[in-house]
């Protein structure tokens, strides 16, 4: 985890997910790229991409590094290396090309909570990025005076495309030395029997020398419920779900959930593309 990529609008959501950033850059001595892209009009693309003096661009790009100024003399980023990025560019691409730019580990995202994913910061392009990345997303509702992690809820079908987000996962409970709860959802209209489901658990985490979880099958009316009430029933301080990429949050365990499960969430949730 030696570089976190933070999106921002100067929100109170984007200042939460900031907040958590701080304290993984001082916990894993991390640098952290702190980005703000601005939502420029159509009609200011094209002069855009021919020159970067536009007035209009200028102004906004201007007072964003003046907020940033401001953000830097915040008593819980002193100490930490933080690079300033503003991309005249709103489409959520720009984020995924920063990350790739300069090698992110992991994105952090601020977000309104139960209102929805699409109120994310960033506008409704947040919800794209979280569809998208290829890099763990860590998406943080409210603030955290201390950002810990005990106890990690790994919800899957334990079906084998999975398996990369799995190693992702335990690469993330091994970071903060979590306990995983490999958690199954059993719903009427999708039943396998423990003993099956168990089977399946097993055969799928064989390949990997992590230790310190544990396995649950838990029933409900729906896998979206089921994952919901058993982070409640533990008190999680974390959900990890997958994401097939492009097809996103409301394809994921074989189209089985939507993207209900982040919305409404109130722990933070990461997600880990298939």
């Amino acid at each position: 985890m030696n570089k976190i990529l933070v999106p921002t609008d100067f929100s109170k959501e984007a200042e939460s997910a900031l907040k958590v950033a701080s304290q993984l850059a001082k916990k894993y001595n991390s640098e952290i790229y702190l980005l703000h892209m601005l939502e420029i009009p159509m009609q200011e693309t094209d002069a855009v991409s021919a020159q970067a003096d536009v007035p209009e661009v200028m102004f906004f790009m201007k007072l964003a590094h003046q907020k940033f100024e401001d953000m830097m003399n915040s008593e819980y980023l002193k100490g930490i290396t933080v690079h300033e990025i503003v991309k005249p560019d709103g489409a959520f691409s720009g984020v995924i090309d920063v990350c790739h730019e300069n090698g992110v580990d992991l994105i952090i995202m601020g977000s309104h909570g139960a209102s929805g994913i699409k109120e994310m910061f960033v506008g409704s392009n947040a919800e794209k990025v979280v569809r998208s990345s290829d890099i763990p997303v860590l998406v943080i509702k409210n603030d955290h005076d201390d950002f810990a992690v005990n106890d990690f809820v790994f919800a899957s079908d334990f079906k084998n495309d999975n398996k990369e987000t799995y190693k992702q996962a335990t690469e993330f409970a091994t970071a903060f030395d979590a306990k995983i709860h490999l958690l199954m959802v059993n719903t009427a209209s999708n039943f396998t029997t423990t003993s099956k489901a168990k089977q399946r658990i097993d055969s799928f985490i064989s390949d990997y020398n992590f230790k310190n979880y544990t396995v649950n099958i838990y029933n409900d009316d729906s896998v979206e419920k089921g994952i919901l009430n058993f982070s409640k029933d533990i008190d999680a301080d974390l959900i990890g779900i997958s994401t097939h990429g492009r097809q996103g949050i409301a394809h994921f365990f074989n189209g089985s959930i939507s993207e209900d499960l982040v919305n409404h969430a109130k722990r933070p949730v990461v997600t880990f593309k298939i």
